[in-house]
Parts: structure tokens; C-alpha cells; sequence
């Protein structure tokens, strides 16, 4: 995979094993893209408020669940708690291909399996940021944030067609057995890389001592005791950040903005306008080349014009294009309408993301990184749960398009919050400092 620009030889490695598990993994999340929204729709019958309630119900559930999972990974090696939860997503993924071959398949399981992978993903992710962070020096973080952006569009681009494609050929549960697959190779592509033991717990670097990366005393085991102010550990490090506090606000209300959109698109398009699962997986899939463009460019438009100024730009424009989803028409001009909104998204949140993603780390201590990423995902979605079911009831009791006019607007006024000051610097005692982004637009 090569090798991670300032790094040293067994980090760039170790980094190569990772990025290949996160590709396979991320590649097999976009073949089934919205693959339960699909299968309800085509298989169960449901309608948009159906769907919708499947697309809150994972989410919120499992970001009520992942809660005390912050503090719990904070306190264990990453690499083992990221192979567990590939292989608990694989297990819970695996169930539904199983369960509509033998006739058993249901709502209820595809909401408890959503419930689960929710759960597991914000575990993973936490694991993740801290086990790069380790991992990867300062000099690295903006190449490796970008790197593994790139992969994420590129996986976009590539999945939804071929997801769309394998559906027509093959079935609507096609997908998601790929997905499940997808997590047993990542599980397999994490044991690769071996133990390594000049990462400790509480994301310092040596070997685990009698105190974690936040000061905490180890219990007897040599593992130190969570408290329950560990709980909320990560919540007050972002609130009380004069930088992160309105990132936090901004990325959590775009991100659930326009996740609570694409269950209420793919009733308009599947259902009332009868495009196919392929142009619905097209349609969605190869403007996503944007990302990886905007991905690439991310490091030399920080380079020219700074951190704060890229953000404020990219953050506003990335808000300016969902409005577009509400004038969709059947059809060849549906198409590119479809085609040009996510074109000008993706770019706009390719270049977001990864300064975005390095800043965050940047900013938080080696000793809270797995509570900070824990605690922003579960906001992220616990709002994607609400704002999903909120939209969902707006677009029943309205329709779909009104539902997808109002959200428009409202990611309109988002730029508001995003900091006007300029960001502060890089702390320079931080020794290490890097962040596997969330994957897929929004973090999906």
C-alpha cells in the first residue's frame, strides 16, 4: 500500500494492512448501498414512513447502546476490539442473506441487525482513531486523512453501481452478503498486522503502565478502572474546545440532514418516479468521482490557503446542493440533476473531510481520542436517527419532495456555525496524531 509520507518503515506497513482492511471494508459498505432501505422497499413492501423508521431505528439505538463503549475501548488495545467488531458485523450482516433464502426474513431483523452494525461501527471507529493516532506522527496526519478519503469516494464511485448491478442480476439480498464478507476480510486483514507492542492502552506509545493516556490508575489487571465520568469525558472535551464546539454542531446537523434525505429519495426515485436499482445505484455512485478529486486536493488548497480558510469554504459550499434532490423528475433529466447534486456535495465535503478529520486530532490528547470519536459519532447518529424519523413523518403527513425542500433550506443556514475565527494551531507537544474519517458521505 506504500508508505505513509514521514513515517517509518514498521508504521508505514502496519498503516498499508489497515488501509487495505478499511478499503475491502468500506468497498463492501457501498456495494450495499442502502441495501435495507432496498429490501424493504422491494422486498417487505414498505413505505416511506417504514423506511424511515428502519433508517432512525438503527441509528438511535445503537448510539444509545455505544455509550459506555467509549470509555471501555479507551482502556484496551485497538487492534483486537476492531476485529471483534468486524467480526460482530459480519455475524449480524451474515443473518439476513440467511434468513430471506430461508423465507424468515422480516422488518423487525433487518431494524435489530441495523441496530447492531450501528453499535459495532461507532466501536470500530473509536478503535480506529486511536490506533492510527499511535501510529502515524503529525508530519503524516493531512496524507493519511487524505489517502483514506480517497479510498472512501473511490469505493463510492465504484459500489452503488456495481451494488445496483448485482441486485438486478442476482437479488435484492446480493449486496449484503458481499458486505458481509467484506467484514470477515478486514477482520482477516487486522490479525495481518500482528501484534504490536509498542502500543499501549489509552493510546500512549510503550507498553501499558500503571496509568492511562488521561491519568486514570489501573486496576489490579493492569487495565485502568473507567469511571463514570468517563461517560461524558468526550462530550465536555469538544464543548469546551472554542473551535470543535461549533464543528461539532455544524458536521452533526449536515450529516443527519442529509442522511434523513436518502431513504425519502429512494422512495421517490424506486417507488413514484420507477427508476431501476442499476440508475439509483448509478445515479448516485459515479459523481462520487467528485470526493475523490476534492480528496486529492484537500492538502494543496491547506498548503495555499490555510487550514481555517478551506473549512469555511469548503463547509459552506458543501451546504448549497441538497436543495436540488426536491426538483428530481423522471426520466433522463432526473438523472442529471441526481448526477450534478452529488457531484458538487461530494467535491465540497472530499475537501472537508480530511482537514476536517486531521483538526479534530489535532486537537484532542492521545488519552481522550477514543471517548472524543465515540462521543462524536454517537451524536452524529443519535441526530441522524431523529432528524431520519423527523423527515420521515414530514415527508408522510406532506410528501417526499417537501420533506427533501425543507431539509434543503435548512442546510442552507448551516455555514452559520461553522468557527469565523481562524482555528487554533497544533498543539506541539502532542507526539503523535492521526484519524481513520467515518466512512461514506456524512459518515454512512
Amino acid at each position: 500500500m506504500g508508505r505513509v509520507v514521514g513515517e517509518g518503515r514498521s508504521s508505514g506497513w502496519r498503516f498499508g494492512w489497515l488501509w487495505a482492511a478499511f478499503a475491502v471494508s468500506t468497498l463492501g459498505t457501498w456495494l450495499a448501498f442502502d441495501a435495507f432501505p432496498l429490501i424493504a422497499i422491494l422486498v417487505l413492501h414498505a413505505g416511506a414512513t417504514g423506511v424511515a423508521v428502519l433508517a432512525a431505528a438503527g441509528p438511535a439505538v445503537g448510539a444509545l447502546v455505544a455509550v459506555p463503549l467509549g470509555p471501555w475501548v479507551e482502556f484496551r488495545r485497538r487492534r483486537p476490539v476492531m476485529v471483534a467488531m468486524d467480526l460482530t458485523r459480519f455475524v449480524a450482516v451474515l443473518s439476513v442473506p440467511v434468513a430471506f433464502a430461508l423465507g424468515w426474513l422480516t422488518f423487525a431483523q433487518l431494524v435489530v441487525v441495523s441496530i447492531t452494525v450501528a453499535a459495532a461501527d461507532i466501536a470500530f471507529t473509536a478503535a480506529a482513531g486511536a490506533y492510527v493516532k499511535a501510529l502515524l506522527r503529525g508530519d503524516a496526519l493531512l496524507v493519511a486523512n487524505a489517502r483514506l478519503e480517497s479510498t472512501t469516494w473511490t469505493a463510492t464511485i465504484v459500489g452503488p453501481p456495481l451494488g445496483g448491478a448485482a441486485i438486478g442480476l442476482f437479488g435484492p439480498v446480493a449486496t449484503v452478503l458481499a458486505d458481509a464478507i467484506s467484514y470477515l476480510l478486514s477482520a482477516a486483514g487486522l490479525r495481518a498486522i500482528g501484534a504490536i507492542g509498542a502500543i499501549g492502552r489509552g493510546g500512549a506509545i510503550g507498553g501499558g503502565g500503571a496509568v492511562g493516556g488521561s491519568g486514570q490508575r489501573a486496576a489490579p489487571g493492569g487495565r485502568p478502572k473507567a469511571r463514570m465520568r468517563d461517560l461524558t469525558e468526550g462530550w465536555r472535551h469538544i464543548l469546551n474546545h472554542p473551535a470543535l464546539r461549533p464543528l461539532f454542531v455544524n458536521t452533526v446537523l449536515v450529516n443527519g440532514l442529509i442522511m434523513a434525505t436518502s431513504p425519502l429519495v429512494a422512495v421517490l426515485m424506486l417507488g413514484r418516479l420507477g427508476f431501476a436499482p442499476w440508475q439509483y445505484g448509478l445515479a448516485f455512485g459515479v459523481p462520487c468521482v467528485g470526493g475523490l478529486v476534492g480528496a486529492r486536493l484537500a492538502r494543496p488548497l491547506v498548503a495555499r490557503h490555510g487550514r481555517h480558510r478551506v473549512l469555511l469554504v469548503a463547509g459552506t459550499l458543501r451546504a448549497c446542493w441538497s436543495l436540488g434532490l426536491a426538483f428530481i423528475r423522471p426520466g433522463t433529466a432526473g438523472i442529471v440533476l441526481v448526477f450534478a447534486v452529488q457531484f458538487g456535495l461530494v467535491a465540497c465535503m472530499g475537501v472537508f473531510n480530511p482537514v476536517f478529520a486531521t483538526y479534530r486530532l489535532d486537537q484532542t490528547d492521545p488519552g481522550r481520542v477514543a471517548r472524543t470519536l465515540s462521543a462524536w459519532s454517537v451524536s452524529s447518529k443519535a441526530a441522524i436517527a431523529v432528524l431520519t424519523a423527523l423527515w420521515g413523518l414530514l415527508a408522510g403527513l406532506t410528501s417526499p419532495r417537501i420533506a427533501l425542500a425543507a431539509a434543503g433550506l435548512l442546510l442552507l443556514a448551516t455555514p452559520l456555525i461553522l468557527p469565523r475565527r481562524a482555528l487554533t494551531p497544533q498543539p506541539e507537544p502532542g507526539p503523535v496524531a492521526a484519524l481513520l474519517p467515518e466512512a461514506g458521505p456524512g459518515g454512512g
